[in-house]
């Protein structure tokens, strides 16, 4: 029987996941078979493993750290919010119809919880240490009669708890004891220790909080973890946006690449590789106002692509997209931000909104409809485009396909990629496109996400930007794969100093 360490919170957003991945590398570091689990996700950020399928971000996060490939019975059931209180819901991998909120926490997550119990017994199987995420709060006491993913699962396993508050946002010490006490005697006996984290200061001033905790709890406080800046991890999900500064907040640099931040915007994470070049200032945009003039413009993937274009018409977003457009500013859509550039997105059968149809922005010549089935897919590409005059020519390019629909061109078109390999498959298949605009601005689009990832194809990029504003051009200023090396690495060492690791052996059964 694998050992087991279960990370809960007081609330969502206090630093679950990246406590959990910082476990999973100091196990990793220890030569340990460790290996992250969540058995319920909500979020927008997901990837797609090897063999099709898809799975939560925060969890590849982790299973990188762990040093392993990421796999689907680390997150064997996935929920996508697709409008309000609406949500995909994707078992092992594979999305299974859309239910409101009512619908699946009254008749559905029950049954689910055969999933993440099969998955548990897999990793159990295969694996000698579990490093198991909650979500949310485990005292959410309208919720816990149907949740799947905190005291369930802790009670499945026998898995020791420990409970993470976050000092930042304020009230860290009535937020542990409130939780405590509004679970039960056999759930309360579970947490065995807490964590303190996001401090900013001299830890020696909490001393007196920590003997208050351990007293009136009767848990012991396992450190106190400092807030760590420019982590360099994955977020899991949009609310981290709300930390990302606009435009006027950010250094000065070379250029400025705008995002456009809708409603439902999934998979930002393909650009965290851009907002890491140190001459890119990268920020995202929710008014049109705050657009300004950015060197680039970047329409991101989404999770409900008609109610989003509909978002950027009624806001003005997309007036101040087409006079940027109409000024040379070139423009990229990933996944959905891509179907939003042709002339027309069907949705006959509902499959994310109830429009039937939506006028696209009309920037390539192309058509996409909707279907029931979702193409998830591994990829590797060659890339061949002429991007502000100069040429662009990459080989190897890996990333991922999540979308719905089939997309038909018509007119004078140009594809800027070929996949060669789609799902361990050769295969030969001319992908996105790309077009002048009357002379204007370069209109640029992709179903495929992490390109960015790629450090030749990024600076190639960058540098034809560059050259556009009369800069020279920059060699590949940093690795992706050695920049997240060299992040988990240092969160490791980060929470290793700050938590009472033999104090966690003990707990987990492993004193000797």
């Amino acid at each position: 029987m694998a050992n087991s360490i279960m990370l809960m919170g007081t609330s969502s957003h206090v630093g679950k996941s990246i406590i959990t991945t910082a476990l999973c590398r100091i196990f990793h570091q220890e030569g340990r078979k460790v290996v992250p689990f969540k058995a319920q996700n909500m979020a927008l950020n997901s990837y797609v493993t090897k063999d099709g399928k898809e799975m939560g971000r925060a969890q590849v996060a982790q299973a990188e750290a762990a040093g392993l490939e990421p796999m689907v019975d680390m997150n064997p059931v996935l929920l996508k919010p697709t409008g309000n209180s609406c949500s995909q819901v994707i078992i092992n991998g594979k999305a299974v119809g859309n239910m409101s909120a009512r619908e699946y926490h009254k008749g559905y997550s029950l049954k689910a919880f055969g999933a993440v119990t099969e998955a548990l017994a897999r990793l159990q199987a295969d694996f000698d240490t579990l490093v198991i995420e909650g979500a949310g709060s485990p005292a959410e006491v309208n919720l816990k009669a149907n949740d799947i993913v905190n005291m369930r699962v802790a009670k499945h396993l026998n898995a020791p708890v420990l409970l993470i508050a976050d000092i930042d946002r304020g009230g860290a010490l009535a937020s542990l004891v409130g939780t405590l006490e509004l679970l039960d005697e056999e759930e309360r006996a579970l947490v065995k220790g807490l964590i303190i984290n996001k401090f900013r200061g001299d830890v020696t001033l909490l001393t007196p909080a920590v003997d208050f905790l351990e007293e009136k709890t009767g848990k012991p406080v396992l450190g106190i973890v400092p807030h760590i800046e420019d982590m360099g991890i994955d977020d899991e999900d949009s609310v981290s946006l709300d930390d990302k500064a606009v435009e006027q907040d950010l250094p000065k640099a070379d250029l400025h690449i705008a995002v456009i931040q809708t409603p439902k915007i999934s998979n930002f994470t393909d650009f965290d590789s851009l907002a890491a070049e140190p001459d890119v200032s990268l920020y995202y945009v929710k008014r049109a106002e705050d657009l300004g003039n950015p060197d680039l413009i970047i329409l991101p993937g989404s999770k409900n692509t008609t109610e989003d274009l509909l978002h950027l018409r009624e806001c003005g977003l997309e007036a101040a997209i087409r006079a940027q457009v109409k000024a040379g500013t070139p423009l990229w859509g990933i996944c959905g931000g891509y179907q939003m550039l042709g002339k027309k997105i069907a949705d006959p059968l509902h499959t994310e909104s109830a429009n039937d149809e939506v006028t696209g922005l009309g920037y390539l010549p192309m058509e996409t409809t909707f279907a029931a089935e979702k193409l998830t897919s591994q990829v590797q590409a060659d890339g061949r485009l002429n991007f502000l005059g100069r040429d662009i020519v990459i080989k190897g390019l890996y990333g991922y396909e999540i979308h719905t629909g089939e997309t038909r061109f018509d007119g004078q078109i140009q594809h800027p990629f070929t996949i060669i390999d789609r799902s361990n498959e050769a295969v030969n298949i001319a992908e996105g496109l790309t077009s002048q605009i009357d002379g204007q601005g370069q209109v640029t689009g992709t179903y495929i996400h992490g390109i960015f990832d790629h450090d030749d194809f990024r600076r190639q990029v960058l540098n034809a930007l560059r050259a556009r504003k009369g800069l020279a051009s920059l060699p590949i200023q940093r690795s992706v794969r050695q920049e997240k090396e060299r992040a988990y690495n240092r969160l490791a060492s980060v929470v290793r100093n700050s938590l009472d690791m033999e104090k966690l052996a003990e707990i987990m059964g492993e004193c000797p």
